[in-house]
């Protein structure tokens, strides 16, 4: 009971009243349960405590917990209104290893005004830190970008002073545990971005110049050149050593990167998008077009950790734009072709299946990068912790046609409950389906009732209580009976 309680399981919550108050025997007649009528409570202060106690298990915990729960609410609400940068960057640093929630955070600091900075070489530690009033990227979660390769680079600043350029950098660290991979990772996230070359310009030179780095040393090459080489110069030594990386040095250099690549090469090796989001400028567009998000999945997963209750069904048809990661086809048993399809919205990602129908007809826009408009419905299995959706038709997003959902959501969202009386018929009900409509109606009784409820069986209308009716309870009840058995009058 106390399990059906917590996960708010309204049918099984029925048939515990009916042993919590009776007790329960087996098929030969042997007491297993005593209940309350046997151990002298009568039938009336039974249901009572019944309900005091489903009342109870709506939301709620033991003082000692509760109280602890108020102070700690109280705390991280004091943090997060006065030092809100400090505050999301813990925040950000305690999902380090969970990148499907980091973007949830990170659209929240958008929502704070508070910018996300790329991993800077001469500023980044290994975790998120507090930058000038923003939250810059830390070094130690970039792919390929080791604890021990971010400690040597941290170590080298803190002793020696802040990297002058990007050759300064590599023959700082030429004998630490930083390799050609962790400097390409390094190039691609934009840590090198303040120096003066492009990213394009130090991927096609940076293997070419620690190579020259590797095979002599600063000082040696110094002492071959002579100052016929220098063409005469007698300037500073400061002048002397720009002529000697010059010749010391060359750069293959090459015009920028798109932003399309340039995003990627973010999304590769941080896991997430941070100077920008392909899907950014689209925001309002896809807000328009769709009637799903994997923020709402997200938030509908910890609402049903909480109360046991899930925002959305399987089966339901929805719609979900978003960008394609990647595509996994195989063959079924019967030799026809399905894809999995990872795609990517503003806030996290989820994984669309597409069957050999859905396949053949959309295989033209189920492209890497791609950004689409999947309609489909949802698959909710394993407890409800795994939801997917099952695509029936896969296309690009066309954004200049965005509106035909709107009216539909508006109405969706704008569902307030206006009428006082529900009426319920439960002529062809079974003996299940009404003992999960008595554990709704007694689970949606409190102290906010506004809708009196009326029960239809046959000619007969009979008054069974009052509840809270709001947009949730209507869903609850319409899936137990079916809504063609529900009324408002």
């Amino acid at each position: 009971m106390r399990r059906a309680m917590g996960k708010k399981k309204l049918d099984v919550m029925a048939k515990e009243r009916e042993i919590f108050i009776n007790g329960q025997v087996d098929e030969q007649g042997n007491i297993l349960v005593l209940g309350c009528v046997r151990n002298g409570i009568d039938e009336k202060s039974a249901n009572k405590i019944f309900d005091e106690m489903a009342e109870f298990a709506k939301y709620a915990f033991n003082k000692s917990h509760a109280a602890a729960y108020a102070v700690v609410s109280y705390q991280t609400a004091y943090l997060k209104a006065y030092y809100k940068e400090e505050f999301m960057a813990a925040t950000l640093n305690s999902y380090l290893g969970n990148l499907d929630k980091v973007p949830y955070y990170i659209e929240e600091c958008k929502r704070l005004n508070i910018e996300i900075l790329r991993p800077n070489i001469n500023k980044s530690e290994t975790k998120f830190t507090v930058d000038n009033g923003k939250i810059r990227f830390g070094m130690g979660s970039i792919k390929n970008v080791g604890t021990a390769a971010v400690d040597a680079i941290v170590g080298e600043r803190k002793k020696n002073g802040d990297y002058k350029s990007f050759t300064d950098f590599c023959e700082r660290i030429q004998e630490e545990a930083v390799n050609k991979k962790c400097i390409e990772s390094l190039i691609k996230a934009g840590a090198f971005d303040e120096f003066e070359q492009t990213r394009s310009t130090l991927m096609a030179s940076f293997e070419d110049i620690i190579d020259t780095i590797s095979d002599g040393s600063r000082k040696s090459i110094k002492g071959q050149v002579s100052m016929f080489d220098l063409g005469g110069l007698t300037d500073s030594e400061e002048t002397i050593d720009e002529e000697l990386e010059k010749l010391k040095y060359s750069y293959t250099t090459l015009k920028e990167y798109t932003d399309k690549e340039l995003l990627s090469m973010e999304k590769e090796m941080l896991g997430l998008y941070i100077s920008g989001h392909p899907l950014a400028k689209l925001k309002e567009q896809i807000e328009k077009s769709t009637n799903i998000s994997s923020l709402k999945i997200s938030e509908g997963l910890e609402e049903l950790e909480q109360t046991g209750k899930f925002l959305y069904k399987d089966g339901q048809v929805v719609k979900f734009v978003g960008i394609i990661n990647n595509i996994k086809k195989k063959y079924t048993k019967n030799n026809k072709i399905m894809a999995f399809i990872n795609l990517e919205d503003l806030y996290g990602s989820i994984e669309v299946i597409a069957f050999e129908n859905c396949y053949q007809s959309s295989v033209n826009s189920m492209i890497e990068d791609n950004i689409v408009l999947v309609e489909g419905r949802l698959s909710i299995r394993e407890e409800k912790e795994n939801v997917t959706i099952i695509a029936n038709k896969i296309q690009d997003f066309n954004f200049s046609q965005t509106n035909q959902l709107k009216k539909e959501i508006q109405e969706n969202e704008e569902n307030n409950i206006q009428n006082k009386i529900l009426n319920i018929t439960i002529n062809i009900l079974n003996d299940e389906q009404k003992d999960k409509l008595r554990g709704a109606l007694k689970f949606f009784t409190g102290d906010r009732n506004n809708t009196q409820v009326q029960i239809v069986s046959g000619g007969n209308i009979s008054p069974a209580g009052g509840i809270f009716l709001n947009k949730d309870t209507i869903e609850e009840i319409e899936e137990i009976v079916g809504k063609e058995n529900v009324n408002y009058i």
